[in-house]
């Protein structure tokens, strides 16, 4: 019997409604799943009498002007300059058209669905309503089915493949669930062993690691200085094997006291993982002695989430959350830190450990992303989002949170995953949300990875890569949207002192870190943009890679000859330190390996910039990848190193912009003398 039957109940709730279509539509597939990938194996049909809580995304106006809008507001040349929009601006801008509306709600009444049971969001941008499985299938003619995934006690409800009349494909983007799941009902994860914590965010070391997420720690003792060192101050010569705020300081030229501006926070994205306060004093005492005790981040708890968990939680506090606090607080205090730590306690320990990213985020800021806040559902991430009020003990009980908070204007966020683990639609989608966060000036930063030109081991094959042998370079996600900044990791080595020049990050931490290494490659779904195309041509022309290459995007990975894609949205963009931060974890001296490392430290320079342009009355930077761009002489170039994978060398640091540290690391001189000559 489905685990979904229970759901059957819920019918009573809704109207009765006829399935017969008036006359014969054409129908065609809109999207449909990979059969070749082995991460969710399908199981039983849903029962007929099962609720499915249907959401329509509605196809917006002026996407295809809202790119050129950012440039003209970004580009360092451009008379708009800085000029940003507000929110209600935006959401006027890129509503859905009132033939798109009104096209969809006919269809969906005239197969059945009565208009009392249709929601339609505030910004018009999604419709709305429950189904039972039967009139969800009828109506889109597809099977429904539960799917469980092949690490994890995780069930999810989806289809393979899903049709739609097909005068109504250009104002439909995507459908849910569809070939994306719907975590409609959940199963307790069991606990497993965990090696050292994957961070840069990959989902964390239980299961499947986001594209940069959750970092590696090691006992790596406090080791000897190297003999050149000598001559440094004494908090400068450890900095190789014991990264701390004096060194990040020494290296990119950061001011030791910055000055407080008010509403210029740095926030910093968090789920799945928790800090712990005790830790946090004790680094502040240890290694930011001029931060006082007692000092943390501002709260912005996301449906039900918990602001803290004491030490030794080792579920719920694995490291993440507190070096990026601690990191970003140490050097841009007094500028404060705010946490947008998302979902409640039930599913925190299923977001660490399966791969859903950023929508109830999105939606407590931007609330026109959520699609049906009456029922307390998202709708947008149709896989594993959270569902609110959530109906088991000890669950969040209010609504989805929309619109509950105001950007700041820089975000890190250290998580991310493969881009073939997602449907191409739901990422542009999301990426486009990125886009807006852009036109109001507010700078948004990601962890590129931490396995080279692969994903985590597991993912998608044993070594995390592509195609039938496991030898295609396998791109991340969201570091592959256009509208972020991407920062991959560099290093310095051992041997060396902080007055040397850096490498790309690539250790050895065993396990299935063996070549730990900072991600980059090409998008296989997003093409370049205009910002960054002549300097990835001139990558090509100069520093061509040694191996085949394709043209195309979204290929058959069991036919394409080539092992990336040369057309496609190249990342890094730029890099920083992600080795060896000396931090503590219950207690403990531990060190943090990981692109975890590198966002929030390059966010903290953007925040300090905010700070330089707000003492002299301009606005914040917003997107900043045109500018960088256009001027590479603002970082230090990184020409050492590779970031392998997929049974190569990956891809080489070369002299000016390459796959595996971007354009190089901050100089914050040069930065803050661009930044501020612009208006």
């Amino acid at each position: 019997m489905s685990s979904l039957t229970v759901l059957s109940c819920l019918v009573a709730a809704l109207s009765g409604s006829a399935l017969a279509l008036p006359s014969p539509v054409h129908h065609v597939v809109h999207e449909e799943r990979d059969a070749a990938r082995s991460d969710w194996a399908k199981r039983d049909r849903i029962e007929k009498s099962a609720i499915l809580p249907i959401r329509i995304a509605l196809a917006q106006t002026n996407l295809d002007r809202g790119h050129d809008m950012l440039m003209d507001l970004t580009s360092p040349s451009s008379s708009k300059y800085s000029q940003w929009m507000s929110q209600e601006e935006l959401h006027e801008f890129f509503a859905p058209t009132a033939e798109t509306v009104d096209a969809v709600k006919a269809w969906l009444t005239s197969s059945g669905i009565h208009g009392d049971r249709i929601v339609h969001t505030d910004n018009k941008g999604w419709l709305a309503f429950d189904a039972t499985t039967e009139e969800a299938e009828r109506l889109l003619l597809a099977e429904f089915h539960e799917y469980e995934h092949a690490s994890f006690s995780n069930l999810r409800v989806g289809t393979d493949r899903y049709h739609i009349p097909e005068h109504l494909v250009e104002h439909i983007d995507l459908i849910t669930p569809g070939t994306k799941l719907t975590a409609v009902k959940r199963r307790t994860i069991e606990k497993k062993a965990v090696e050292p914590r994957h961070s840069s965010h990959q989902a964390g070391g239980v299961g499947k690691v986001f594209d940069g997420e959750n970092p590696f720690f090691g006992d790596h003792s406090w080791g000897h200085p190297p003999p050149a060192a000598g001559s440094l101050p004494a908090e400068l010569r450890n900095c190789t094997t014991n990264m701390t705020a004096p060194c990040y300081r020494s290296l990119y030229k950061l001011p030791d006291h910055p000055v407080a501006v008010p509403g210029n926070s740095l926030g910093l994205y968090e789920q799945g993982d928790f800090i712990d306060k005790p830790d946090l004093d004790k680094y502040n005492a240890v290694f930011a002695p001029y931060v006082p005790q007692g000092t943390y981040p501002i709260s912005a708890l996301i449906d039900g989430a918990q602001y803290d968990f004491p030490p030794n939680a080792s579920d719920y506090v694995g490291g993440e959350a507190l070096i990026d606090v601690a990191l970003a607080t140490s050097l841009i205090y007094p500028q404060t830190v705010t946490l947008y730590q998302v979902d409640d306690n039930i599913y925190a320990l299923q977001d660490l450990a399966t791969t859903n990213l950023f929508n109830t985020f999105l939606d407590a800021l931007d609330g026109s992303y959520c699609s049906y806040s009456a029922y307390g559902e998202t709708g947008n991430d149709p896989k594993i989002d959270p569902v609110y009020p959530n109906p088991a003990p000890g669950g969040y009980k209010g609504k989805l949170q929309c619109g509950v908070y105001k950007p700041t204007k820089v975000i890190s966020a250290s998580y991310g995953q493969a881009e073939n683990d997602l449907p191409a639609n739901y990422m542009k989608r999301q990426c486009n949300e990125f886009l807006k966060f852009g036109l109001m000036g507010t700078s948004v930063l990601v962890a590129s990875g931490d396995y080279g030109v692969a994903s985590f081991p597991g993912d998608g094959s044993t070594n995390g890569c592509l195609g039938p042998e496991g030898t295609i370079f396998n791109p991340q996600y969201p570091s592959n949207c256009p509208y972020v900044t991407s920062v991959g990791g560099t290093m310095l080595y051992p041997s060396q002192t902080i007055l040397n020049q850096e490498s790309v990050m690539h250790v050895n931490l065993s396990g299935t870190a063996q070549n730990f290494s900072s991600s980059g490659g090409f998008s296989n779904i997003f093409a370049i943009p205009d910002y960054q195309k002549a300097t990835v041509d001139n990558y090509f022309r100069k520093h061509n890679p040694p191996y085949p290459s394709y043209s195309k995007f979204q290929p058959d990975f069991k036919t394409v000859k080539g092992l990336y894609n040369r057309v496609g949205r190249a990342y890094p963009d730029v890099s920083a330190n992600g080795a060896s931060f000396a931090s503590f974890l219950n207690g403990k001296l531990v060190h943090f390996y990981g692109a975890s490392l590198s966002s929030p430290l390059f966010a903290s320079i953007l925040t300090l910039l905010n700070q330089d342009r707000a003492r002299i009355g301009k606005r914040s930077i917003g997107f900043i990848n045109p500018v960088l761009y256009a001027h590479p002489e603002v970082l230090n170039d990184i020409t050492n190193g590779t970031n392998v994978g997929c049974g190569s060398d990956g891809f080489k640091a070369v002299p000016g912009w390459d796959p595996a540290t971007g354009l190089g690391t901050p100089n914050y001189p040069k930065m803050r003398d661009l930044f501020l000559a612009l208006p």
